[in-house]
């Protein structure tokens, strides 16, 4: 039995027994009792600052790290040193849930870093000859649920090429996603596959399907997201059309939406630039 299960056994007999003799049955200290009661009888110091933090998580879907809060509490005139902040969010279970920079255990791992092949150029004079893949999440309140796509960078199409979800950010999810695009495009020759340094994409894995398929595998650079633009917008479009307008419960609710929008943004979603969807314009070059 711990100290604390201890104290809280002489806290709720107190009025029972003498504290002096439950202090010596359980052998604990009186002074190291009265310090613990004195905490249950005081109200906790952090809650009303937990509860700021609180309200701050719940309004940006408890996607910021301590750094954000702490500008936004004193931007509500809460002015607060960063550590305490950050040691409030962790006692109180309100931490970011988005992923974390993996630092050291993955740059360990790596395996194979491929050179930017494609170096900024998005356009492409014909379809699967330039393809961009990466992974983002999407919150539901069951928990974190991963999305994996390639898409084309064809010049007058951007076409999700294919998409696969799971729950875990795993090698496997990034090598389905390559094997569902290869089932729907049989002619790839010459074709760049861009990604980020992310443990999928220099995994031995990933290495040996890209040589399978004939496929030139281009990296971004380590920490430009900018590198990977054309990914990132499309995250961007289908998290703001449409994940964040809905209170997502389930995995199943977020698979089902996130088949119905890329259904929509493939056959339906008209392209400013070309005034057709990307599938009418695909349809068009062939």
């Amino acid at each position: 039995m711990n100290p604390t299960t201890k104290y809280l056994a002489i806290y709720r007999h107190r009025d029972t027994y003498a504290v002096r003799l439950m202090c010596a049955f359980f052998g604990v200290s009186r002074s190291g009792y009265y310090g613990y009661q004195k905490r249950m009888d005081n109200p906790d110091r952090d809650a009303p600052l937990a509860g700021m933090i609180s309200e701050c998580q719940r309004r940006c879907g408890k996607t910021y790290g301590y750094r954000r809060v702490h500008i936004w509490l004193a931007r509500h005139g809460v002015i607060m040193n960063r550590k305490t902040v950050h040691r409030v969010m962790g006692k109180y279970g309100l931490l970011s849930v988005i992923r974390r920079r993996r630092k050291y255990t993955q740059m360990n791992n790596q395996m194979h870093v491929y050179a930017n092949k494609l170096n900024r150029d998005f356009n492409a004079d014909g379809p699967n000859r330039k393809w961009v893949t990466d992974i983002s999440y999407v919150h539901t309140a069951q928990g974190v649920l991963y999305l994996s796509i390639i898409r084309d960078l064809d010049l007058y199409d951007n076409s999700i090429v294919s998409y696969k979800t799971g729950t875990e950010q795993t090698v496997n999810l990034v090598l389905n996603t390559l094997k569902a695009a290869k089932e729907k495009v049989t002619a790839i020759a010459e074709l760049q596959l861009h990604s980020d340094q992310g443990f999928q994409y220099t995994s031995h894995g990933y290495f040996d399907l890209t040589q399978q398929y004939g496929i030139s595998p281009s990296m971004s650079r380590r920490g430009n997201c900018y590198d990977n633009a054309p990914a990132e917008n499309f995250f961007s479009i289908i998290k703001t059309e449409c994940i964040r307008r809905h209170k997502i419960n389930t995995f199943t609710e977020a698979r089902e939406l996130i088949d119905e929008y890329i259904h929509f943004y493939n056959h339906e979603r008209i392209q400013l630039k070309t005034k057709l969807t990307p599938y009418e314009k695909r349809r068009q070059l062939a």
